[in-house]
């Protein structure tokens, strides 16, 4: 089954809610991105010029830093709270859901699975609602903000980006959608230790009436090492991902400054509007590179919520 990323916002109010705040926070981060570049590029632009700097743009300069630091941790406050009441929510349907299940099916049941799936398993939906959301909305904003600035300033680095920005998603989803199903398998194999051991946990005594506790042992080892390998793998495919982002983003921001720096030294611009370039173009690959890192680190936690659905669909529903 593939998982369903957008179902955890139709479910969940609290995360429709939160994402409406990144959304909201992003466009400040986003006009705090360009003036700070624009600030900085003046400066630096002033000093090589031997004018006097005045304190008026340091202090401004230094006024964006500290406002971009405050939204960056107001965001991170919002987005933990978020994540908190998101696993509560879900898991106070998930265990009215078990009560009303008929005894006979919730003895039929994989309660090392459903254990797991309260515990261990809703945690990792952090990853989705403080790292994916937030990033996402960045992505919907930072970078619109600094083409549209770049447009103003120097079209032709602008459209250099445009033609590159697309690249950093089409690697990402490439390698994301073989991220997903090697963690909806990772997860698998972790649910079914989790009941495995609980299983044995349960039925110890009669193991050991029947001397197979050795045999299950075994069967627990094995278990652990074949979730053992299928993490290192899912672990390799986020490296190797990182990896290709982190190159076709380097490789874009040298398409814009080689020929920036190519103008500059031909006198075809300015020190101050090359600046400005050089210190914006990166922050347009910069909200794509961290949702394709965040999209790997949620993709367990998507997994986990799609099985909770689940669980939740085959719930008859209430006379």
């Amino acid at each position: 089954m593939r998982p369903d990323r957008h179902r955890l916002t139709r479910e969940l109010p609290v995360l429709r809610r939160h994402r409406t705040r990144c959304l909201l926070l992003a466009l400040p981060a986003a006009a705090l991105v360009v003036a700070q570049a624009v600030l900085l590029a003046g400066i630096v632009a002033d000093g090589f010029a031997g004018r006097t700097v005045t304190p008026a743009p340091l202090i401004a300069l230094g006024a964006v830093m500290a406002g971009r630091a405050l939204l960056t941790r107001l965001r991170d406050l919002l987005a933990r709270r978020a994540a908190a009441d998101a696993k509560r929510a879900l898991r106070d349907r998930l265990t009215t859901a078990l009560e009303r299940t008929p005894a006979s099916r919730l003895a039929a049941g994989r309660h090392g699975e459903t254990a797991t799936l309260l515990t261990r398993g809703l945690d990792g939906l952090d990853p989705y609602v403080t790292g994916y959301l937030p990033t996402a909305a960045a992505t919907a904003v930072i970078p619109a903000a600094v083409i549209g600035w770049l447009t103003w300033t120097d079209w032709t680095s602008a459209l250099v980006v445009v033609l590159t920005l697309p690249l950093i998603p089409v690697f990402g989803a490439l390698v994301g959608a073989h991220t997903a199903r090697r963690t909806a398998r990772q997860w698998r194999l972790l649910a079914r230790l989790g009941g495995h051991f609980l299983d044995v946990v349960a039925g110890l005594p009669t193991l050991r009436a029947f001397g197979r506790e050795g045999h299950q042992a075994r069967v627990l080892a094995e278990t652990a090492d074949a979730h053992r390998r299928a993490t290192l793998r899912t672990l390799r495919v986020a490296f190797l991902s990182s990896l290709v982002l982190e190159t076709v983003a380097t490789l874009s921001v040298a398409m814009v400054a080689v020929p920036v720096g190519l103008r500059l030294l031909g006198g075809g611009t300015d020190l101050a509007t090359a600046l400005t370039v050089l210190l914006l173009a990166p922050e347009a690959y910069v909200p794509l590179r961290a949702a394709a890192g965040a999209f790997h680190e949620s993709a367990e936690g998507v997994a986990v919520a799609e099985r909770v659905f689940a669980v939740l669909d085959a719930v008859p529903p209430r006379r």
